[in-house]
């Protein structure tokens, strides 16, 4: 247990600060705590706990405005609220939110350190679990996959925000619950290879509404455990998928709103939240109104029956806002109707003009018809082009969905042909996954932690458990191999890879 003194002192005045700002003082090395198998840097953390009782500690505000200002972390990143601001409305009791933060630091890291972070999107525990066996270092959580099978009302739904607004939070903790478990099943088995904790970048939709709105569903991602969640600039009650007709934006102030909003929460929950702005200028034809002069060369002069602003979308909107709202986010994301090298280009440069190093990202869309825009040889090198550009994260959106039902189907096609041949067909197809690459799925009930859970019995009995689930079990019996086609205690099972093992 680690105890902190605290010396409190009268408060000190605070000032708005842009991370330009310089600050000549001494920057103190951060504090590393070392457990097991992860090290938390605190230093951030601890200045933030040290400001809780109502701001009142001696360097509080001083440090926080320091590091705001000098820290790498924050370069370029822009806060029109002070820290006195976020020690208010904290409240008295400091909640380590240790998932969101080891994701945070972990992407932000990877971000600077290699060419690109490709991913994939998870629609389930599951499918999040299996990527990162198979070597995927992050995460996407679309809200597409999410209203159009995982939300919490249990429906079906297009990309048009009708979910309930919980529904991504509670995906992202599914997720992380699964990497929790899978990372106790093999700790227990002395296996600590692998991370499973991948960082999830998850989809914010367009707030579900107003400041207010994005406020409270950013504070839920943390919660949750997300380490980097995306907003989009288009109208909250109007919101259609990226690659849909009929796309109404905001006004470019009120989205920077939405923005300041998001790194607000992240601020007050004391976490390092990665952030990304969207923006769907770039094929957008309507605008909610025209209250900001940034958005007037892009009026057409037009009005639809619902009052909207006819909206000259484009590349260049599309520059001109990102350009808005880089110094809000640490990421941002230009949504395409194509994969287009030379557009991606266009807007990358324009960015790094003004934001020299802005890290970006891109969405490798299902919904492009890759092979009717692109030949072979350009698609195999498209994301490496990418990285280059400064598209650092990048991710198909849809992959969990798409993988999904194409499995099924083929399964359910084939075994409605010919029965149990196409299911055997399946469990060969496992076996060699499991020989070559290391798959697990096969041993189903190890996978979800039946012999985790045996131990956990075996520890409480004091070892004299005779209810333990996997002794006895047909998987011992059929299926006793490892990943890699090693046999288990030496034997030779009937696993279907005699000879192999």
């Amino acid at each position: 247990m680690v105890f902190l003194i605290i010396r409190l002192a009268p408060r000190r005045p605070a000032r708005a600060i842009r991370s330009s700002e310089s600050d000549h003082s001494s920057d103190p090395a951060p504090v590393r705590i070392l457990f097991p198998r992860f090290a938390i840097y605190c230093k951030w953390r601890l200045t933030h706990l040290t400001m809780l009782n109502n701001g009142k500690h001696e360097n509080g505000h001083h440090d926080t405005l320091r590091q705001w200002s000098t820290a790498a972390r924050w370069e370029g990143i822009t806060r029109l609220y002070t820290p006195e601001d976020v020690a208010r409305l904290s409240g008295t009791v400091a909640i380590e939110y240790t998932l969101a933060r080891m994701g945070a630091e972990r992407l932000w890291n990877m971000l600077h350190t290699e060419s690109y972070i490709p991913a994939l999107g998870a629609l389930t525990g599951n499918q999040a679990v299996q990527q990162v066996q198979a070597g995927l270092k992050a995460i996407y959580v679309s809200g597409w996959q999410v209203a159009g099978d995982a939300n919490v009302s249990g429906q079906m739904y297009p990309d048009q925000s009708l979910y309930p607004v919980n529904s991504v939070p509670t995906l992202v903790r599914a997720i992380n619950n699964a990497f929790q478990r899978a990372d106790q099943i093999h700790h227990s088995a002395g296996r600590n290879g692998t991370n499973w904790f991948a960082p999830i970048v998850a989809d914010a939709e367009a707030g579900f509404g107003g400041p207010l709105n994005a406020f409270e569903l950013m504070k839920s991602m943390i919660e949750a455990g997300a380490a980097a969640v995306h907003f989009e600039d288009q109208l909250a009650s109007a919101k259609k998928c990226g690659h849909m007709g009929g796309k109404v934006v905001v006004p470019t102030s009120e989205f920077v709103q939405k923005l300041i909003a998001a790194r607000f929460a992240a601020d007050v929950m004391g976490v390092p939240t990665l952030l990304i702005a969207r923006t769907d200028a770039n094929s957008a034809g309507l605008l909610l109104n025209d209250i900001d002069q940034r958005d007037k060369p892009f009026l057409t002069g037009t009005r639809t029956p619902e009052g909207f602003y006819g909206f000259r979308g484009g590349i260049d909107a599309a520059i001109a806002r990102g350009l808005a709202y880089a110094p809000y986010a640490d990421l941002i994301w230009c949504e395409t109707s194509e994969p287009n090298l030379s557009e991606a280009r266009r807007f990358a440069e324009a960015i790094h003009a003004r934001y020299p190093g802005k890290l970006l990202a891109y969405n490798c869309s299902p919904s492009f018809h890759w092979k009717k825009k692109l030949d072979d040889t350009t698609i195999a090198k498209f994301q490496k082009d990418l990285g280059a550009m400064g598209y650092k994260f990048q991710f198909v959106t849809l992959a969990g969905f798409h993988a999904l039902n194409l499995s099924m189907f083929q399964l359910a096609r084939d075994y409605a042909a010919s029965g149990m041949t196409a299911y055997s067909h399946l469990q060969e197809q496992e076996f060699a996954s499991a020989r070559d690459d290391g798959y697990s799925a096969i041993k189903h009930q190890t996978f979800v932690g039946t012999g985790y859970f045996d131990e956990v019995a075996q520890t409480i009995s004091g070892g004299k458990s005779s209810t333990t689930a996997l002794k006895g079990s047909t998987e011992e019996a059929q299926f006793a191999f490892v990943p890699g086609g090693k046999c288990a205690s030496g034997e030779m099972p009937p696993c279907g890879m005699e000879g192999q093992c």
